[in-house]
């Protein structure tokens, strides 16, 4: 198939660029970013089968039409994430993550591509009532990023009922792996714990640990997106967990070093955990990858932290401060 990944110099969207390339797709790749050090081997690789276009997706003038000329799959996993920079920055988290995904629908709608793919997000849910969490949740998005990705979510759906455009959407549980992004204060545990471990730091624990996440490997994502796109399905939407919840202290001993515990921010959920029945019958998919084989397989590539922001228990207090009164 041809296909476009857009974010494909992101975390999910490397991966899913790579397992598109081993696969034999072609892939073209829409960022704002230019393309890294393991883009450029993909590019060198693959030649003609993976291209690199560099646009903002929010901006019509750089999002060209002739991008989707001839495009089977749209893989939409470009937009802004994290719960602080959204509450600063609402006006652009809307840009990007909700008007920046209708472009691309209306794009592919009106090339005639053959599925649309769109990573949504569990944030939608809130704090649930329910665990595991069942698609049939209450939406009770929390902060501008939880309620954009949902926005977006609810716009490729509605193109599906109108326009009859093939959409598949997957919430996304807490997904981690090789390559992380290393970024922000309400970033990704792991990549926080790795960077502060890999520079002598102690690990920053909030709360008292015992709260449980539920870590998706990132290979089972990529799976879950490439079954998706496969199916017959043309107006769904999926859970996409790893069968289980951990805690975080879990986490960090596995991890290993001395740990810091600091207090329990505001905004974040004692546990998420996906309920994936839904997607077991639905795709035949189901994850691969334990955590404790996920968390072998993340330490082996450890010093890809080395170079990391590292946040210590002030720069995090005064990161978060000014913002604790929108969360709670």
């Amino acid at each position: 198939m041809k296909c476009i990944v857009t974010g494909g110099t992101g975390f999910i969207g490397s991966h899913l660029v790579k397992r598109l390339l081993v696969d034999g797709h072609t892939v073209r790749l829409l960022d704002s970013h230019n393309p890294g050090e393991d883009d450029s081997v993909l590019f060198k690789k693959y030649g003609r089968k993976y291209l690199f276009k560099k646009c903002d997706i929010s901006d019509k003038k750089q999002l060209k039409q002739s991008y989707f000329s001839g495009i089977d799959w749209v893989f939409h996993l470009a937009g802004m994430s994290n719960i602080v920079p959204s509450i600063e920055q609402p006006e652009l988290y809307h840009r990007i993550n909700v008007s920046g995904t209708v472009y691309i629908l209306e794009a592919s709608r009106r090339a005639g591509i053959k599925k649309f793919l769109y990573a949504a997000s569990s944030s939608c849910y809130g704090i649930p009532d329910k665990y595991p969490t069942p698609e049939s949740a209450p939406i009770r998005p929390q902060y501008p990023y939880a309620l954009t990705k949902y926005l977006g979510e609810v716009y490729a759906l509605h193109y599906a009922a109108v326009y009859k455009l093939p959409v598949v959407s997957l919430r996304l549980f807490n997904v981690y792996g090789p390559k992380v992004r290393t970024y922000g204060t309400y970033g990704p545990v792991i990549s926080i714990f790795l960077a502060q471990k890999m520079n002598g730091k102690p690990m920053t624990v909030v709360g008292n640990g015992r709260q449980t996440r539920d870590f998706t490997y990132v290979s089972d994502v990529t799976e879950a997106f490439l079954k998706a796109a496969q199916s017959k399905i043309t107006a769904g939407f999926f859970n996409v967990g790893s069968g289980g919840s951990y805690s975080i202290n879990q986490m960090v001993k596995i991890i290993g070093g001395e740990v810091v515990y600091i207090p329990k921010r505001p905004g974040e959920p004692d546990s998420t955990y996906a309920d994936i029945t839904k997607i077991k019958n639905a795709l035949n998919w189901q994850p691969k990858v334990t955590f404790s084989q996920g968390m072998k397989l993340v330490l082996e590539n450890s010093a890809y932290w080395k170079s990391a922001p590292v946040w210590t228990p002030k720069s995090i207090e005064k990161a978060t401060r000014g913002w604790f009164k929108y969360l709670s």
